[in-house]
């Protein structure tokens, strides 16, 4: 494992005019210190944080790492069957409440048997009580769609403020699965964190779907009022942000209405046209795309910059630092210098102590960065 040294600017926070698309515009230092706290991983999808302080790192290529403090080392799993092709793989990670006492953890998985795809699954692991093994436990979902060269795989989970699961899943480029209630891609999914099952308060009664008409959603990001905002990739433009709310259509339907079986991505992200009802996206990137991917919010250590929304760009090789009202409407952008010259970056995550942190997705030599305010 190798270290970079720590990196520390300071200066006044520089917002865009307020509006709701539009790519963020470079700005001036906004008073950041990154640090490199861990190197040399491949593509990791996200970070877990532990009660005693290390964090689980999913990595795309099919293994776990554990991170302690400045050391990592492998957790050995049974990963065979996980499909790692194109944007699938070991993908989005979430920490269960009671870790201390149930061990467990659950991810976002493709999922293969005798070596062909077969859906993109979440899956229950225990780890052991000294890290160096992890357990499958359970398959708690499966049958969410899979495309067989792994396109559009999603896939990320987030705990909400009352203890579901939220699920981002991607609409694995299938032309109707965006719009089809009874496929689980291009949706948001609302279940039971230990059973599956779907909340009984769910919008569509007995399904996990919770909100439906997106294209690919890989940040899933719940803010302290317990709102929730998501993220997703746009096809040659217009990445989105969107409010989640139960049963809302975000409007992607690149079948047209069923009248076209090719997957058209000359559609709009909102199709207000077709479907006059559906949400439109509280922020989108413009005429290009940073393939957005994780997100989170800044809590309050982070004094004026508390309650930003950070989103993670792939693409883009940035963070974009939304500013986000009491209403969820996005009125200004920023993308800070610090956090750039890094490559890739895919996940976005809030750490226990307050501190962001984010992964490269570059396929060699991946990182993974703690952020802070600089201090004075």
């Amino acid at each position: 494992m190798r270290h970079t040294p720590v990196v520390v600017l300071s200066a006044m926070l520089v917002l865009s005019s307020p509006g709701t698309s539009g790519a963020a515009p470079s700005s001036p230092a906004t008073g950041l210190t990154v640090q490199t706290v861990a190197s040399g991983l491949v593509h990791p999808w996200d970070v877990g944080f532990l009660p005693d302080g290390k964090i689980i790192i999913p990595q795309r290529i099919g293994t776990f790492a554990l991170l302690s403090g400045s050391t990592v080392r492998e957790i050995k799993a049974d990963t065979a069957d996980i499909q790692v092709k194109g944007e699938g793989g070991l993908m989005g990670l979430v920490v269960h409440p009671d870790f201390t006492r149930s061990r467990q953890f659950t991810t976002c998985q493709t999922h293969q048997e005798n070596g062909k795809p077969v859906d993109i699954r979440l899956v229950t692991w225990s780890l052991s009580r000294d890290g160096g093994t992890a357990t499958k436990v359970k398959d708690l979902l499966t049958g969410l769609p899979l495309s067989p060269a792994g396109r559009h795989s999603g896939c990320r989970p987030t705990l909400a403020a009352d203890g579901a699961l939220l699920v981002g899943t991607g609409d694995t480029a299938n032309p109707t699965v965006s719009q089809d209630l009874h496929a689980l891609g291009g949706k948001v999914l609302r279940i039971n964190l230990k059973t599956g099952k779907p909340l009984p308060d769910n919008p569509f009664p007995g399904s996990p779907v919770y909100n439906y008409g997106h294209r690919n959603v890989q940040g899933v990001a719940l803010r302290a009022d317990g709102r929730v905002l998501t993220a997703e990739h746009g096809p040659d433009k217009n990445d989105e942000v969107n409010l989640n709310l139960p049963g809302a259509n975000y409007g992607w339907d690149p079948s047209r209405g069923g009248t076209s079986t090719k997957y058209d991505e000359s559609v709009p992200m909102t199709d207000l046209d077709r479907f006059p009802n559906a949400v439109p996206a509280k922020w989108q990137s413009g005429d290009i795309t940073e393939a957005i991917s994780g997100a989170t919010f800044l809590g309050h250590c982070w004094g004026p910059l508390e309650g930003t929304l950070v989103i993670a760009a792939l693409k883009g090789a940035k963070a974009i630092f939304l500013t986000v009202d009491k209403d969820a409407n996005v009125t200004g952008s920023t993308i800070p210098p610090e956090l750039q010259g890094f490559g890739r970056l895919r996940a976005a995550r809030t750490a226990p102590d307050g501190s962001l942190y984010l992964t490269t997705s570059n396929g060699t030599d991946d990182k993974v960065l703690r952020v802070t305010p600089a201090t004075k």
